[in-house]
């Protein structure tokens, strides 16, 4: 089962590639890692997407708040939470075929960010199965790159003060 953690980071050198070593070593794989400043400064938040059994993540999240400069995880899966992806796609779009791909963008509240003689560049934001699906639609097109953030997740309303720990209070 795949399950977003939600990380506390002191924003100082070396932390990603401590994190990122711990998986390494125990041969887990990361799926997808967004990392941001968080609303307090010297604080990151980092989303990491993880395939594990209830078990293995609890081991995971044990080992993560183990190391120097972890504050907090939270796996978020199963939370009332917002979740979201970004990404840009690159497709051919030849002049006689960009009606055809802008009511496509529309239809998913995407939007095009740039115009070229013989491609589109679309900016689409929402759950992973709306950025697959676009996808999936503008292959017949000629999907020429594709940039993904990976996820972001955070929890809604009076669930997220649950989880906050005195460095937020």
């Amino acid at each position: 089962m795949r399950h977003t953690l939600v990380a506390m980071v002191e924003d100082k050198p070396g932390v990603l590639n401590r994190m990122v070593s711990l998986f390494r070593r125990r041969r887990y794989n990361i799926e997808s890692l967004a990392v941001g400043h968080s609303e307090r400064p010297g604080i990151s938040r980092m989303t990491l997407v993880v395939t594990g059994d209830d078990r293995v993540i609890d081991q995971v999240k044990k080992q993560l708040e183990k190391l120097v400069n972890v504050i907090e995880v939270v796996d978020v899966t199963g939370r009332a939470a917002v979740i979201r992806e970004l990404a840009l796609i690159r497709v051919k779009a030849p002049p006689a075929r960009r009606g055809e791909i802008t009511q496509i963008v529309d239809l998913f509240r995407a939007r095009v960010v740039d115009v070229d003689h013989n491609s589109l560049m679309i900016e689409v934001t929402g759950p992973e199965e709306k950025v697959n699906g676009l996808i999936t639609l503008l292959e017949p097109f000629g999907v020429e790159e594709v940039v993904r953030t990976g996820r972001v997740a955070m929890v809604r309303g009076a669930q997220a003060k649950e989880y906050k720990t005195t460095v937020f209070k």
